[in-house]
């Protein structure tokens, strides 16, 4: 018979250190080390194009980080993008744990189905309030909220308009400015 090892989060760390997966994108995810999706131009343009304008947004307030890990108890992503609590010093000596996270984005153009499914359901496990997904191809903000056991029960899906973060109630952020591409 044959069975599957699962990775702890220090034993992940601990291969990172000593180089091992140095050559591989990859991040742990419930014990397994997943590789990830190489990412195209049109995912990076949406991601950097978003993450700049949260920054501006979010100055003072909140760290914006790009494709950067998180700590959860049995897995290791690296979202997108991700609003932490300030100060950034706060990481010098480990990733941002789920008390650190406003909320987490995911670019989603090959891996909507991954970021959908097993990236919520790994979130809301770990307590991460609020989950966006941003759906390149239809052009759509995916938002998962109202945490219920290790699952959210609220999805919203928005084309336009704007939206008010869980943290942040009184920020408006413009829902075009993280889905609309312009026209070259």
């Amino acid at each position: 018979m044959r069975t599957l090892t699962k990775w702890s989060v220090a034993d992940y760390q601990q291969m990172r250190d000593l180089g091992i997966l140095d050559r591989r994108r990859c991040e742990l995810i419930d014990g397994e080390i997943w590789d990830m999706a190489p990412e195209g131009q049109f995912h990076r343009f949406v991601n950097d194009r978003g993450a700049d304008y949260l920054r501006r947004l979010l100055q003072g307030k909140a760290k914006v980080f790009e494709a950067h890990p998180i700590t959860i108890e049995t897995s290791e992503p690296q979202p997108d993008i991700a609003i932490v609590r300030l100060p950034d010093t706060r990481y010098l000596k480990h990733h941002p744990y789920p008390a650190d996270i406003y909320w987490l984005i995911e670019i989603a153009d090959t891996t909507l189905t991954y970021d959908l499914e097993t990236k919520r359901r790994v979130y809301a496990a770990a307590g991460i309030p609020e989950y966006w997904v941003v759906n390149i191809a239809s052009r759509e903000l995916i938002v998962f909220r109202d945490l219920q056991g290790d699952d959210f029960v609220s999805r919203e899906t928005l084309k336009e308009g704007k939206i008010y973060p869980l943290a942040f109630p009184d920020m408006a952020i413009a829902v075009d400015q993280l889905v609309s591409i312009p026209e070259s």
